[in-house]
């Protein structure tokens, strides 16, 4: 799988600035194609702001559209709507799921946001089926849900390192599918996203974190050990972009060596399924005109 088709719609739109250019054609994977995560350029900007100057002053514009598209879906729950969004991040360790939550959901009214960062499971959970503590998380209706890695570590980590057999992973996939089915089925838009970070770059980025001691709590030393595993990793990737990439839980390969640019295009991307499913604010289900004459004889 390349970029070039993808530059090229891009330039057939014959805007950078993105205004009329569909994110989501671009960045999306085919699913059942094979991925090869080398072709992809991790610093290309396919569409948008062109440089970090512009990144920031279109995510400030971005700020009130996305806004407003929320608190419509909020208000749109209280009247039975029960659509949702869930926003998954994965991507290698340094590349920006916790800075995306932070810089991009920064963005909407925390009061309607349902974050979970999804950690090694316990031994509770392990007893469980691998999904059950990912439907304990899943948004409400009217909310914006964010997994920080998500149900997808049980078929990138644990192939990785051969945590379960190779037929159960297999099995995985097709499970992942039909929770992902039945999902969108239920009102959730997924919006997957794979943060694509070079080797080169998250290793200026362990570095940074090695050269700043307020940034030390956030390095281990068994990162180091597990760029050791890096082309496991990105074939463990690769294989789940194919597989799952599907017509109803899409992923998007989002560009992140350029931090501001991955803040921008996922926040476009939610801002361009938001648009998509339009909530509207309900009507009132009492007499407009008789509660506005009763306050105004008080």
């Amino acid at each position: 799988m390349s970029r070039k088709g993808s530059k090229a719609r891009a330039e057939k739109k014959g805007s950078k600035a993105g205004a009329d250019v569909s994110l989501r054609e671009l960045l999306r994977v085919p699913g059942g194609k094979a991925v090869d995560l080398a072709s992809y350029d991790a610093r290309e900007i396919p569409a948008g702001p062109g440089d970090k100057e512009a990144g920031r002053a279109e995510m400030t514009a971005l700020a009130d559209p996305l806004a407003d598209l929320q608190e419509r879906l909020w208000a749109a729950s209280t009247a039975g709507d029960r659509r949702r969004i869930l926003l998954v991040l994965q991507g290698m360790d340094t590349s920006g799921k916790g800075g995306t939550v932070k810089h991009v959901i920064g963005l909407f009214n925390p009061s309607g946001c349902r974050i979970h960062a999804f950690k090694a499971p316990t031994p509770k959970e392990l007893e469980h089926p691998f999904l059950w503590r990912v439907k304990k998380a899943l948004p409400q209706a009217g909310e914006l849900g964010i997994f920080d890695r998500s149900h997808y570590e049980d078929v990138l980590i644990a192939r990785v390192r051969h945590l379960v057999p190779t037929d159960e992973i297999e099995r995985r996939y097709d499970e992942i599918n039909r929770f992902e089915k039945a999902l969108a089925d239920d009102g959730v838009t997924v919006v997957k996203c794979f943060l694509h970070i070079s080797y080169e770059e998250q290793r200026e980025r362990l570095l940074k974190r090695l050269d700043r001691p307020d940034k030390h709590w956030k390095f281990n030393v068994s990162d180091i050990d597990e760029r050791a595993l890096w082309p496991a990793y990105q074939r463990a990737y690769e294989i789940a972009l194919e597989r799952c990439s599907t017509r109803h839980a899409p992923w998007y390969l989002v560009p992140a060596d350029r931090k501001w640019y991955r803040n921008w295009a996922v926040s476009r991307l939610l801002l361009e399924h938001l648009s998509e499913l339009d909530p509207r604010y309900p009507k009132a289900d009492f007499d407009v005109a008789e509660a506005r004459r009763r306050l105004l004889e008080e």
